[in-house]
């Protein structure tokens, strides 16, 4: 029997008494990912993306192991739930143009200690004060600075568009603004370079790009890390107090975490492992997220047919977007039909083996969307599911 032929087996006898779809996350392999993750952190704390989990209970599960610290966030909305349910230190990782939650977090003193806003634009700040709607809590703001690797003189850009600011005098020169303006208090500066930690660098099958995503990822470590500690540098002299400053994700926890200028790490993704983390030459994971739906049709030889299962990840539409049928062994999706909004049928000599109700499991392409789509996961220790925790959809949340 293969690892995933017993992994299979595994999942079916402990889920044998419930039915599909489902959701489900080896704790076991949740919690070798994290050890993993503090190895390669080299004894800075990360900060844990809460996008990557949307699921209180499994936040709380990673904040109480040692080498993780703080919240990395997705919407003001979540920032203030989660500081409401005791998150104390929580980073909103996006500018926001919520009004109604930036005023309620200007009228509330627990609410302003817990949590940091992002702003790249004096225009944001401005935002910020016209909503305070009398609120006189201080708001604590991060900076983000631009990644992206510019080449031929610009001409050629590799990153994600984020801030519009790059050079250490942009940075500096904001870091003032928030200096002079009653009311705000600079204490972070955020990095992200997804051109590094989001993009596999092991594709199988496509050796040529490949290489020329480890080639592009060294030359981006590279300038990214002397523009980095010069930007930090810059910043610092206006506001000596800057209490932390932010880089990575999961593809790059050891190269970010050993830049000197950097005082901790983000990472989310790695916790889970989805199926777009597989293609990595810098660290290897387990699969911890899976979601299983259930054959209803066995429409002919070679071919069955299971409920929904059309769970598209954002970013560029491509295959890659799609989850993949891990197991069993084998099933590939109809390229007429592929994954389904309430069927799909799968391909593969292995669909002649499965029965009407059996389960069929599936990695999502990305890591904490998957949790859109169900409202609980089911909590797996060694053979036992030993209880479920809601998903912030369980929870009544849906933040975008």
């Amino acid at each position: 029997m293969t690892p995933r032929a017993a992994d299979r087996a595994r999942y079916d006898r402990a889920t044998a008494h419930l039915d599909a779809p489902l959701a489900l996350v080896d704790l076991d392999a949740f919690d070798a990912n994290a050890d993993d993750l503090v190895r390669r952190a080299g004894g800075k704390p990360i900060r844990v993306a809460s996008k990557s989990l949307r699921c209180r209970a499994l936040l709380e599960r990673v904040l109480a192991r040692p080498g993780f610290a703080g919240v990395m966030s997705f919407t003001l909305d979540e920032s203030l739930w989660l500081a409401r349910a005791g998150f104390e230190d929580v980073l909103l990782a996006y500018p926001s143009a919520d009004r109604a939650s930036f005023a309620e977090l200007a009228g509330d003193a627990k609410l302003a200690r817990a949590v940091t806003v992002m702003v790249d634009d004096p225009a944001q700040l401005d935002l910020i004060d016209a909503a305070r709607g009398g609120g006189r809590e201080e708001v604590r703001v991060c900076l983000e600075l631009d990644t992206s690797l510019r080449l031929l003189g610009g001409r050629i850009r590799v990153g994600a568009r984020r801030s519009p600011l790059r050079e250490p005098a942009e940075l500096a020169e904001l870091a003032r603004s928030v200096a002079r303006r009653p009311g705000f208090r600079l204490v972070g500066l955020m990095a992200y370079e997804g051109h590094v930690a989001g993009v596999g660098d092991a594709v199988a099958g496509r050796p040529v790009r490949s290489r020329a995503v480890r080639v592009m990822q060294a030359v981006a470590r590279r300038e990214l890390a002397g523009r980095r500690a010069a930007v930090v540098a810059a910043v610092r002299a206006v506001a000596p107090d800057l209490r932390f400053v932010n880089g990575g994700g999961t593809g790059s926890v050891q190269h970010t975490a050993a830049e000197a200028a950097v005082t901790e790490v983000a990472a989310g993704s790695g916790l889970y492992v989805p199926r777009l983390f597989d293609d990595y030459t810098s660290f290897s994971g387990r699969p911890a997220a899976l979601f299983a739906q259930p054959v209803v049709r066995r429409p002919g030889v070679g071919v069955v047919t299971v409920l929904g299962g059309g769970y598209p990840a954002s970013g560029a539409a491509g295959p890659d977007r799609l989850p993949v049928p891990y197991l069993p062994e084998g099933l590939r999706y109809d390229p007429m039909e592929g994954a389904g909004e309430v069927q799909t049928p799968l391909l593969g000599s292995a669909a002649d083996d499965l029965l009407i109700g059996d389960k069929v499991w599936f990695r999502h392409a990305k890591a904490g969307e998957l949790c859109e789509r169900f409202d609980r996961l089911h909590l797996l220790e060694g053979d036992r599911v030993t209880g479920a925790v809601p998903t912030y959809r369980g929870e009544g949340r849906t933040f975008l």
